[in-house]
């Protein structure tokens, strides 16, 4: 098994120390959440057993669920072929990944129409 660092040097961080993470149901499939990680919240993911996210917003790392009490038992880990991507496959304790209260992120629809 690969360790940590072995796993931070394969992958491809953007220029702020950025990877995105897709976030899915281990069980269903069901894309929960994108969110963002860097070299310390996967060191601490792959540490604790639960996934902990960088915050853009407030700059900080993010234990997903600390507050709430959702939080994400990660199941499996993958990187793409690339190394730029992250997928995460959790448990999501409590069924509530989304801030809104939602299972999941992904709740807006946008129609599309059959070509012609």
């Amino acid at each position: 098994m690969l360790v940590a660092t072995e796993i931070l040097a394969s992958l491809k961080f953007n220029e702020q120390g950025l990877i995105p993470a897709i976030v899915q149901d281990y069980r269903d499939g069901t894309v929960l959440m994108m969110a963002w990680m860097n070299c310390k919240s996967i060191q601490k993911t792959l540490t604790t057993g639960e996934a902990h996210y960088w915050s853009r917003s407030r700059s900080e790392l993010w234990h997903k669920g600390a507050t709430s009490g959702h939080i994400q038992k990660v199941q499996e880990m993958f990187y793409d072929c690339d190394g730029d991507t992250i997928l995460l496959k959790v448990e999501q304790i409590g069924d509530i990944a989304c801030h809104t209260g939602a299972r999941s992120c992904f709740f807006n629809a946008v129609p599309i129409s059959p070509p012609a």
